[in-house]
């Protein structure tokens, strides 16, 4: 075998010449190069720079392999928020800051009449003991309805863990002293403002905020706000109890924050310092607003407007674009207001009519 190696001319031939193969060589490696190299696949997803051969462009900027829905676009001029949402399938969603989940919410919420492919949830929860407990019964709540019928489920919902601080305590009394108002309200605002930030898509067409302590409202609370065509439109908040006096069931009012501005209003802003709120519903800060909570007549029209100056955050529907534009909750004394009266006033400044339902009543749960 060796011998016949030996008498090949060929071989031979690279004994006495070596070098001279190197320029086949290099012309079969160049080839395989340019020709070969370049048509391996890709990752469906990458954007990493690959050369196509060892003279081959630079590929573009924008990878060619993408599914035809990775870049959206959408046109928000078409984005409308009318008076006949269910019938232009608008899209609502419907955002809560949980402290402590209530059943009775739940239920309520899923008693609502609009269509549930159009309904998007969104809530935020703090980072507290209470909040691992709300968390875990909102979790269980949220895929005994997403894992039933498809016509139930709803379109899309989101849970924010919240990244602030919140108040260690949650009770009724603690959550409503005066001393805690600016800090608690302020830690509020920022929930709010993640929530919403987070959660609002380029496809939504209203807003409809709603506590996770309203138990009670009517069926079709949002296509019944959603008629009065406004910008920001809040019900009235009050709440079912037991009269002890009377020895009946009765209701009394509980959100104070949907108001009328006043002149005393306005003289105790001008003497205060750049930090200090104004809050309303403590006898400390006199006032004298006009509060809606007071103006509710069971007899009267539950369709009957007012202009508003402040909102509560109990049952508040908002066109998506008062948010868009840049109405959002203030954290810090905004004209003296903060949070969703900070909110009110921001709305107002941006051009926004604000205004509320005297006799279009939610119920708080009553603790």
């Amino acid at each position: 075998m060796k011998a016949a190696l030996n008498k090949s001319p060929f071989i031979r031939q690279i004994r006495r010449r070596p070098l001279a193969l190197l320029g086949p060589l290099a012309v079969i490696v160049l080839m395989y190069y340019l020709f070969f190299t370049g048509s391996k696949p890709q990752s469906k997803y990458s954007y990493k720079v690959k050369k196509n051969g060892l003279f081959g462009r630079t590929p573009d900027a924008v990878p060619r392999n993408l599914p035809g829905d990775h870049i959206s676009h959408y046109n928000l001029n078409k984005l409308a928020s009318t008076p006949m949402a269910v019938y232009n399938k608008e899209k609502v969603l419907v955002l809560t800051p949980v402290s402590r989940f209530y059943e009775e919410y739940w239920k309520n919420l899923l008693r609502l009449t609009y269509p549930r492919d159009l309904l998007e949830l969104g809530f935020i929860v703090p980072r507290t003991r209470d909040g691992e407990v709300a968390l875990k019964k909102l979790e269980k709540a949220i895929k005994q309805v997403q894992t039933g019928k498809k016509e139930n489920r709803f379109s899309k919902i989101t849970i924010l863990r919240q990244d602030t601080e919140s108040l260690s305590s949650q009770t009724e009394k603690h959550r409503h002293a005066l001393s805690v108002q600016k800090e608690r309200r302020s830690s509020m605002a920022l929930a709010r403002n993640s929530l919403l930030f987070s959660a609002l898509g380029p496809y939504t067409s209203w807003v409809l905020w709603l506590d996770s302590d309203i138990v009670e409202t009517p069926p079709t609370l949002i296509q019944d706000l959603v008629s009065h065509d406004k910008p920001v439109i809040s019900a009235n908040c009050y709440q079912r109890y037991f009269d002890e006096d009377k020895k009946e069931n009765s209701i009394r009012p509980y959100d104070y924050n949907n108001w009328v501005e006043s002149e005393e209003g306005l003289k105790i802003a001008e003497r205060m310092s750049d930090d200090e709120i104004i809050v309303e519903g403590y006898p400390d800060i006199a006032t004298y607003r006009p509060l809606m909570a007071h103006f509710y007549d069971p007899n009267g029209d539950t369709n009957a407007e007012m202009e508003l100056d402040g909102v509560g955050g109990a049952a508040v529907l908002v066109k998506a674009d008062v948010h868009r534009d840049g109405a959002m909750f203030p954290s810090f004394p905004f004209y003296h207001l903060i949070e969703t009266e900070g909110f009110a006033k921001m709305a107002k400044r941006l051009g926004y009519q604000v205004f509320g339902l005297p006799n279009y009543l939610v119920y708080h749960y009553n603790e």
